[in-house]
């Protein structure tokens, strides 16, 4: 018969595997733990930007021929929104050309533009349309107690077929006033009715020609059409 191990060494063989065991729930304890993780710092949003809104000391602005309303303006944040409409000469795709926001010490000339409705204009009756223009990156520390945002310009993009249909008699007429010796005629270029310069003067070249004919003057109509608000210091 094999002797038996003394009772002392299988105390010491048990107390090592209890040790063991202790430090393997330790370890285990520790890779499940949440570590901690370094935060850089965040954007700064100031809960102190300004909101308001405000009607116009004048509601309304009669400029070559168009009428422009101001119905409301209002400041939110770093941005100033204004509802505008404005009366159709025709049934072209006008719009807001150009605008700015003015206010002391400084100027905003970028802005965007929402439409918010469109009225045909119909015979015997002009048509309207009315957009927010949205100036962006207003300063929250301006003082806009006395912005003006002014309508510089209201301008339909002409399409090829509407200098036939629409401009080319304007164009014409305004040339020969100024004693400029441009022909205009229109021709069928690929099922589309085009404006094209028939004859022009030997001292000028094609492309001045065309920077006279093409000019955005023919299809603009300059305000100004100027609204002023109190939208908080």
């Amino acid at each position: 018969m094999a002797p038996k191990a003394p009772a002392a060494t299988a105390q010491i063989i048990m107390k090592y595997l209890l040790i063991s065991l202790c430090l393997l729930l330790a370890a285990c304890n520790l890779s499940g733990a949440p570590q901690s993780v370094a935060t850089g710092p965040t954007a700064y949003i100031d809960p102190s930007y300004p909101t308001m809104e405000s009607a116009p000391v004048t509601l309304m602005q009669t400029s070559s021929g168009i009428e422009v309303r101001a119905e409301r303006a209002w400041r939110d944040g770093k941005q100033v929104n204004v509802e505008v409409c404005f009366t159709l000469l025709d049934a072209s795709d006008w719009s807001v050309w150009s605008a700015t926001l003015q206010y002391p010490g400084s100027s905003i000339l970028d802005f965007g533009s929402t439409l918010l409705s469109l009225q045909e204009p119909v015979e015997g009756r002009s048509g309207l349309r009315c957009d927010t223009l949205s100036f962006l990156n207003v300063p929250p520390d301006a003082d806009l107690s006395s912005v003006t945002v002014t309508v510089d310009a209201i301008a339909a993009q002409p399409r090829a077929e509407d200098y036939c249909t629409i401009y080319m008699p304007k164009i014409q007429q305004t040339l020969g006033e100024r004693g400029i010796a441009i022909t205009l005629d229109c021709a069928d270029v690929n099922g589309v009715r085009t404006m094209q310069i028939l004859s022009k003067p030997d001292t000028m070249s094609q492309e001045e020609a065309e920077q006279i004919v093409y000019s955005d003057e023919f299809y603009t109509v300059k305000g100004p059409w100027s609204f002023t608000f109190n939208l908080g210091q």
